[in-house]
């Protein structure tokens, strides 16, 4: 079986930092215990157990804020998805060593947005609805912003002549320009003079691109990553949308079942950008030395 091992995939530096903070963490004495994340650090089940091993304690939910209020005493870090001010400041007032995890593709986010309500614009985000991310970036300009998943989600806004005069659309990082554009499109036929911020990181970016033309030709792409990642079900999509290649998504070697392989000659396989490298390397290892029942 021929493999092809998708370039860029895996880890973003984003992720890298995240990951290294909470491990210098988890070994400075001087830090107040317990030490909690605020949401999982990245969206990886593998990761945050590696964590918890360490005695570093997720805390996760819908909400951040109500997420803090299980915390009494300690030290907490914000993930990469970044948080809003409200949270900050809470858990300053409760007395707890912060740590900031944010991304530095989310932390342009939030200034921008802040920049703009600022100038004052209202700003349309598209993100997905339940992500961590939206909920840091809209908590910057509580009132200002509405989150836009879908072309439903414009015809549904309720602007005041005021809003509508000086319009802005920003984007969460973790999607991608294919995923945004229609939205966007969308957007400027209802409200034509609205400006456009596109904020994509570009790590999301180039794992995409890399799926979409280096998956072509491949009988299945093999997508490795969290179900909860945003940025790995969209590599599943792109397989599928844009190589044309069916493609299957699993956490791990464990969730590979072997009829997917039947009558494959040519598997690609990529991952999230919070997939921890040695998952996929198991896989590659995997179908590297695969022979199929005779």
């Amino acid at each position: 079986m021929e493999v092809i091992k998708i370039s860029p995939r895996g880890y973003c530096y984003g992720v890298v930092d995240a990951l290294k903070i909470v491990r210098q963490a988890a070994k400075d004495s001087t830090l107040p215990r317990p030490i909690y994340i605020i949401g999982q650090i990245i969206h990886n089940r593998h990761a945050i157990e590696e964590l918890s091993g360490m005695g570093i304690i997720t805390l996760d939910g819908p909400n951040r804020l109500t997420i803090l209020e299980q915390v009494k005493e300690g030290t907490v870090i914000f993930t990469a998805h970044g948080v809003s001010p409200i949270v900050k400041l809470s858990a300053k007032e409760r007395g707890l060593h912060c740590i900031d995890a944010t991304c530095p593709d989310v932390t342009v986010t939030h200034d921008l947005v802040r920049d703009l309500v600022a100038k004052g614009y209202y700003i349309l985000y598209i993100g997905k609805k339940g992500h961590p991310e939206p909920e840091g970036v809209i908590g910057e300009v509580p009132g200002h912003a509405s989150l836009i998943e879908t072309e439903a989600d414009v015809d549904a806004l309720t602007l005041t002549a005021e809003q509508e005069q000086k319009l802005a659309v920003s984007t969460q990082t973790t999607l991608s320009w294919w995923d945004t554009q229609r939205v966007i499109q969308y957007i400027k036929a209802c409200y034509p003079h609205t400006e456009v911020f596109v904020d994509i990181c570009r790590a999301t970016q180039t794992r995409q691109e890399a799926v979409a033309e280096q998956a072509k030709g491949a009988d299945l792409t093999i997508v490795v990553g969290d179900p909860r990642s945003n940025n790995t079900n969209r590599l599943v999509q792109v397989s599928e949308e844009l190589a044309g290649v069916p493609a299957v998504r699993i956490e791990d070697l464990s969730q590979l079942k072997e009829e997917w392989l039947q009558g494959k000659k040519r598997v690609a396989v990529t991952a999230g950008a919070s997939t921890p490298s040695q998952l996929t390397r198991a896989v590659i290892r995997f179908l590297e030395e695969y022979q199929p029942p005779a």
